[in-house]
């Protein structure tokens, strides 16, 4: 058993309960793509660029080979545990998207039941849609030749639970669900998605925070008294401020809808980026069991964050050890190189000392 194999089975099966994941829209149109992910120890992520063209093949049970493919459109993203397609990335039609932990609700169909040509393993499902396909309507028309079946990820050693997001140019959403072996298909006019219960009871949840507002509160008028609230933002009072993921998907959508819009480009980047921080979650924030600190059970933390901005073609990316975000630019690869392109995450050197101008 490999050592992440070994980590897994002691967080099995909560490993990764806190991804966020949201769309900014701008002021001429666009959209941008923002979303955290979190696991309890390292995933040894780097970017990829995937060319066009590329031969692709998806894992099936035991080892054998699920469905084959070429890609017919570039893209570029972020892996995990050496695989070689991406779990979160953008191609170059600007349909983006990712994986996200949904444990207790994830089930997959029987491998034994699917024919291997039309079988995805839990982790292939974003790569082969990234690599597939333009638009969201076109990944929607395309779901019902292919199902998820039920694989043990190698390195993990357990069937990881997930369900994803995807976004387009247009700014049209759509999250899919594998549930009871078929996948559920939600339209996502409002581009927020974090993790379990299902997308469609998140929205349901929403009827519980009908009242929060990005604008103050008036004054309250009491047996004449002027009750005036206390400092600034009290329209969102009540908002959820905990990391569960509940809480989390009504914190992310008041964030996206009451955000000032900006017009596309790097303005609406660095808009995405400050509410991502606001879901970065540090070393030790969530516990697993009574939460002592000498538990070796490992701790689930933010690893990386990642932005794309769908009308220009370019991706950003930022680590735990690393949070200067990064840019590559995809349109600036050799879309039709023959083997992949890919960059390791590196540690951070120490911050630079900024410069005075002397007197």
């Amino acid at each position: 058993m490999t050592a992440l194999a070994v980590a897994a089975a002691l967080v099995v099966p909560d490993v990764a309960l806190a991804c966020t994941s949201f769309l900014v829209r701008t002021t001429d149109g666009g959209a941008v793509y923002g979303r955290t992910m979190e696991f309890a120890f390292p995933l040894q992520s780097s970017a990829i660029v995937v060319p066009r063209q590329y031969a692709m093949a998806a894992t099936g049970p035991e080892g054998k080979p699920g469905m084959a493919w070429k890609s017919r459109y570039a893209v570029v993203g972020v892996n995990a545990l050496g695989i070689t397609t991406v779990i979160d990335g953008m191609n170059e039609k600007g349909l983006a998207g990712g994986a996200l932990y949904f444990p207790g609700f994830a089930g997959y169909a029987d491998p034994a039941k699917t024919h291997p040509a039309k079988s995805l393993a839990p982790w292939d499902f974003i790569g082969w849609a990234l690599t597939s396909f333009a638009t969201v309507a076109e990944v929607k028309a395309a779901l019902s030749g292919i199902l998820i079946v039920d694989v043990k990820q190698p390195n993990l050693g357990i069937v990881p639970p997930l369900h994803y997001t995807l976004h387009d140019a247009s700014g049209a959403s759509i999250v899919v669900e594998p549930v009871d072996g078929v996948l559920k298909v939600y339209d996502n006019p409002l581009g927020v998605m974090t993790n379990s219960p299902p997308f469609d009871w998140h929205m349901t949840n929403l009827r519980n925070y009908v009242k929060l507002s990005a604008a103050n509160a008036p004054d309250l008028k009491l047996e004449g008294q002027t009750i005036t609230p206390l400092g600034q933002g009290s329209g969102m009072l009540g908002i959820p401020g905990d990391p569960t993921p509940p809480s989390r998907f009504v914190r992310a959508l008041g964030y996206t809808l009451s955000a000032q819009r900006r017009q596309g480009g790097i303005e609406s980047v660095r808009l995405t980026e400050h509410i991502l921080n606001n879901f970065d979650i540090p070393i030790g924030w969530i516990k697993e069991g009574s939460g002592n600190e000498t538990s070796k059970v490992p701790l689930e933390y933010t690893q990386w964050s990642t932005i794309a901005d769908l009308s220009n073609r370019k991706f950003y990316v930022k680590t735990y050890d690393d949070p200067t975000l990064r840019s590559i630019d995809l349109m600036s690869f050799d879309l039709n190189a023959k083997s992949l392109t890919t960059a390791a995450f590196k540690p951070a050197a120490a911050p630079q000392a900024l410069e005075f101008q002397k007197p």
